[in-house]
């Protein structure tokens, strides 16, 4: 199943938005991107960069959870959001 980058990137900002509702979880995106509150405001029109927020929150299936049950979808939205952004594109090895 595949996903218009337009409900992509909905998704991907309604993630962003949970995200920074999160104080414990913030930090340490923050932390392991580099990026500063800042840098998170300026770029939630960049496709690529909502992108690698998503990539951060599919490394635990927790975050994964939550977001989701935040956001009312299913859980695995998260990872079809993700192919259609920028650099989510699976790579085929064969």
């Amino acid at each position: 199943m595949s996903i218009s980058p337009q409900s992509a990137e909905a998704i991907a900002l309604q993630a962003v938005a949970w995200l920074v509702g999160n104080d414990d979880l913030l930090p340490v995106f923050l932390g392991a991107t580099g990026a500063s509150e800042h840098d998170l405001r300026n770029q939630l029109k960049d496709p690529a960069f909502l992108g690698a927020v998503l990539d951060f929150l599919l490394m635990d299936d927790a975050w994964v959870i939550a977001c989701a049950e935040a956001q009312q979808i299913a859980p695995d939205r998260l990872a079809i959001a993700r192919a259609a952004l920028p650099g989510g594109e699976q790579t085929h090895w064969t």
